[in-house]
């Protein structure tokens, strides 16, 4: 059984037949609404449809599932349909024993075993996946007998909590300068750096850390988001980010002018010369591309051309995959609309910023001796500037509320006080609400690290982010956030 994905744009690029062209695939997929990333399953030799799973995979075209997700539970149950097969064995007829032995596989004897988070996604697919053949009638029971409270004795039985980690200011400098800027630890240029777009990966760790935006928030920001190109000058940058953000959740994001700053050496020297090198590039592409022709700033929606048809788009609401392919008529040719670019033109994707923050660490480590700062014990992570500007700001704000109290469990009594009486202007909500966080009991986990000795600065975060010389303190985003929740109360 081999496994496909919808994608009807290859369809409409690829397909050649005398029997159905391309276009009516397109719009056939579009009338059944089935979306890309789809899987379907085929049999190897007559390549027909394989059911149940065929129909199980249409289900997740329904489902609020992005593409990705779609292709990720595509492959898990093809992975258990291909133990099965080595074993002379069938997937819908798997036993309680087929799938005990298949997680020994995944969690004990491959090369990489997953860990429990990991193997926890697999299990709860298969469960999801196995009901529905129960619910067509493929099958009686579900292959594995449910425990105490209706608790899946194949699930993980180790509760898994958040893994907080943060940078201290001597370790996050580093990390930037060193690590992604190219710099020699005493600041002196490395001539023998190889990177590239230093000043790129530099502007986007001082804009996650800035504002504590996600991966996938901060990476697809689009250039009129931050204010650039709007026609009129911008001094806090506030917008909105929903379709990027966790869940769909809208929320607020403040962007301090260091934040900014700390772009500018990428956006005035290194931006404007990838966009000219690959606007002919652009140029060859533009048919699959969203072509923006115009950007209404004070609605936030953008007007523009795709597959053929006048688009228009909230700027919000635009997905990750549509802002990496919009784009704008310059006087060079076609540019990205996104803030960060990479060789292509576009938006770099998941695998490039991991491939920098590789980089970027094996940097640290060939640099460090004595006078550096001591690593963190584990490769660092992009979502570790989120953490960081988690827990300054959460320890900035107690201190603002609480004062200079030296007593960490006096601190802890007057924090719950607070919490009673003053829900809408405590400092764990707050932060809360910047992270967009769905639960302030997600929040809660960093008060573990708030006392940290890491953190202990007279002045949260000054001298972090922007340019040398430049006052960088959490002050202004702190006053900000309070005026944003007051006004939000409203």
């Amino acid at each position: 059984m081999d496994l496909f994905f919808v994608n009807s744009g290859n369809a409409k690029r690829y397909l050649e037949s005398l029997v159905i062209s391309g276009d009516d695939v397109a719009r056939l997929l579009d009338d059944r609404a089935i979306a890309d990333g789809t899987p379907i399953f085929l049999d190897g030799e007559t390549m027909m449809p394989v059911e149940p799973m065929s129909s199980w995979g249409r289900t997740l075209a329904y489902a609020a599932l992005k593409p990705g997700t779609r292709r990720e539970y595509g492959r898990i149950v093809a992975r258990l349909s291909d133990y099965q097969e080595k074993r002379g064995r069938n997937l819908v007829t798997a036993t309680e024993s087929d799938i005990q032995a298949f997680k020994r596989v995944r969690t004990e004897l491959q090369k990489r075993p997953l860990g429990d988070s990991a193997w926890g996604k697999e299990c709860q697919l298969l469960d999801r996946f196995y009901g529905h053949l129960v619910r067509v009638g493929a099958r009686e029971h579900l292959p594995v007998r449910m425990g105490a409270m209706g608790r899946n004795p194949m699930a993980p039985r180790i509760r898994q909590r958040m893994n907080i980690r943060h940078l201290a200011l001597d370790q996050y400098r580093y990390l930037r300068d060193v690590g992604l800027g190219g710099q020699q630890p005493d600041s002196a240029v490395d001539l023998s750096f190889r990177g590239w777009a230093p000043h790129r990966n530099r502007g986007g760790a001082d804009l996650a850390l800035g504002t504590g935006m996600r991966w996938q928030e901060w990476a697809t920001v689009l250039l009129p988001e931050l204010g650039i190109g709007v026609g009129y000058a911008v001094d806090d940058v506030v917008f909105t980010v929903q379709a990027c953000a966790k869940y769909g959740k809208a929320r607020k994001i403040y962007v301090p002018s260091d934040s900014m700053s700390g772009l500018e050496p990428y956006l005035l020297l290194e931006r404007p010369e990838q966009s000219a090198t690959s606007a002919r590039r652009l140029e060859r592409r533009h048919r699959d591309l969203f072509v923006v022709s115009r950007v209404d700033h004070d609605s936030g929606l953008v007007y523009g051309l795709l597959d053929g048809m006048d688009r228009v788009f909230s700027m919000s609401g635009m997905e990750p995959w549509l802002r990496r392919i919009a784009v704008r008529e310059t006087e060079v040719g076609l540019e990205a609309m996104a803030v960060f670019i990479c060789h292509s033109g576009l938006m770099p994707g998941a695998d490039s910023w991991k491939r920098y923050r590789h980089g970027a660490w094996r940097r640290m480590v060939a640099w460090a001796n004595e006078s550096t700062p001591v690593l963190p014990r584990q490769r660092w992570r992009w979502h570790d500037l989120r953490h960081t500007f988690a827990l300054q700001l959460l320890s900035y704000l107690e201190r603002q509320m609480d004062g200079e109290e030296p007593d960490a469990l006096a601190r802890r009594r007057r924090h719950r006080s607070y919490l009673s009486s003053h829900m809408r202007l405590n400092p764990l909500l707050i932060v809360s609400r910047r992270l967009g966080h769905s639960s302030p009991a997600t929040t809660f986990e960093y008060l573990e690290y708030a006392d940290d000795s890491l953190n202990q600065f007279d002045d949260a975060f000054r001298g972090w982010v922007g340019e040398v010389g430049h006052e960088a303190t959490y002050a202004q985003i702190a006053s900000h956030a309070f005026g944003l929740d007051k006004k939000e109360s409203v």
